[in-house]
């Protein structure tokens, strides 16, 4: 049993109220339903809410405070901060999944607690798509009120620019509906601010017409990065918008397109996303196809599909950071390519290169999210098995984001990094969108109960 002694009649209550699942240790599902997807964190909440609906999330979060419990919220993806609790309530979304989609007016709507995955099956039948991660396994909730960063940006704009309306439990348990006409303040607020304002369980998002998806995936030996990464730059900054991807370095996998003397060694790789057909893609890739790379997979395909391609596999420890760069001239580029060498290798992680531009820098005025007005992010991607290797993984990505300090921005993709400090929180909205939020949060959870994230302090 958890340490924090509960009020028995009231969890009975709680229980009899729920067609949902309502867990405590004793309970033979809690220690499937407890682990969070970075391993480096371990948590045992008192008791876990699974609700299945709107009403089921307003009498979690009503038990949770009346018993004074801190409560955190989970939807169906991962997020690298863990931010789970021990002693405490955990409200998890991942019943509320459901992906309904009006074709017609090109839109869905997504339950709070859906993955990519959901989103994507739901969309893909009808040749439609939003900006999703790049990954299936990536909780829509978090990542579209984050900010919402992925391999169709560039032409769709980032998820929240497709976001059309949020339902919302707030801390008090009334619903709230935001959209462009609707708690308009509050709307603004959850292009960017995540969960501090209440619990997303429904979101509303802009389709968009994907009749063909063309997707190539490069390899080359590490020791090419440097040549490589310097072409990748100059064909991105040269490319239509409709190019997407990221520059990777990686362990070479055991299956294609890995040659075979790259398997468990560090490699370069380049994957870069067309919104178009296969004929038309490989013109404009033609600047990277040109380099000489040992291995290929290029073909149109579908969009859930290439978000599968890199899956981020759950049990590893998990250590992410990241920089926006405003330039990444030849001494940036070598400096990058010589830190992937400090990356645990063979392991799942990734040294990535992701470019922004097209229309997430069109956007870059509209809501609460400096670091979209970059042309480059760098994103030292973290996961291993060994606790011995904490202090390596954690000191190549703080020396991966030191390295490129002259060149960074200074704002950052809070979905993009654990924990690390208030004023990197700030560094996420900017000092003066900060105040604006600050004062959204006070307005809808005055007393901070939703303070388990990225956290804005309520205004005084």
């Amino acid at each position: 049993m958890a340490s924090r002694m509960l009020h028995d009649s009231a969890l009975n209550d709680l229980r009899r109220k729920f067609t949902g699942e309502v867990l405590t240790p004793d309970d033979p599902a809690y220690e499937e339903t407890r682990p969070v997807f970075n391993a480096m964190i371990d948590r045992s909440p008192a008791v876990i809410a699974l609700p299945r609906n709107e009403a089921e999330v307003a009498r979690a979060l009503a038990y949770g405070r009346t018993e004074g419990l801190q409560i955190a919220v989970r939807g169906g993806g991962h997020s690298v901060a863990g931010n789970s609790i021990s002693d405490g309530l955990v409200v998890d979304l991942r019943h509320m999944n459901s992906v309904t989609v009006d074709p017609g007016a090109r839109t869905v709507r997504v339950g709070g607690g859906a993955t990519m995955a959901d989103l994507d099956g739901a969309t893909q039948p009808y040749g439609l798509a939003t900006t999703g991660g790049r990954v299936s396994t990536t909780g829509v909730g978090g990542f579209v009120l984050g900010g919402g960063s992925g391999w169709l940006e560039r032409e769709f704009g980032l998820a929240c620019d497709n976001l059309l309306a949020v339902e919302l439990v707030t801390a008090d348990g009334e619903l709230v509906r935001a959209t462009g006409h609707n708690n308009r303040e509050l709307f603004w607020a959850l292009h960017g601010g995540g969960g501090n304002f209440g619990v997303a369980t429904s979101m509303t998002l802009r389709l968009h017409p994907l009749p063909a998806l063309t997707a190539a995936l490069l390899m080359w030996p590490a020791a090419a990065g440097p040549e490589v990464v310097r072409a990748y730059r100059d064909f991105m900054e040269a490319a239509p918008d409709q190019a997407g991807g990221g520059l990777i370095y990686l362990t070479g996998g055991e299956e294609p397109p890995v040659p075979e003397d790259l398997v468990g060694k560090l490699a370069c790789a380049s994957l870069i996303t067309y919104t178009g057909r296969e004929a038309e893609a490989r013109d404009v890739m033609a600047p990277m196809l040109g380099l000489g790379h040992t291995g290929e997979l290029i073909g149109q395909m579908p969009y859930a599909q290439v978000q599968r391609m890199l899956d981020d596999p759950p049990g590893y420890r998990n250590y992410w950071s990241a920089e926006h760069l405003d330039a990444f001239p030849d001494e940036a580029v070598d400096l990058f390519c010589a830190r992937a060498h400090d990356m645990v290798v063979p392991s799942p992680s990734q040294h990535v290169l992701f470019p922004q531009g097209g229309a997430v820098a069109r956007g870059a005025e509209l809501y609460p999210l400096p670091w979209r007005s970059a042309p480059w992010t760098v994103h030292p991607f973290g996961l291993w098995e060994d606790p011995a290797d904490d202090a390596r993984a954690k000191e190549w990505a703080r020396g991966l984001r030191e390295d490129l300090r002259p060149w960074t921005s200074g704002a950052v993709y809070l979905n993009f990094i654990g924990q690390e400090g208030r004023d990197r929180v700030v560094a996420g909205f900017g000092p003066e969108n900060y105040r604006r939020l600050a004062a959204v949060k006070a307005q809808y959870d005055p007393e901070n109960v939703f303070r388990l994230n990225h956290n804005i302090t309520p205004a005084a």
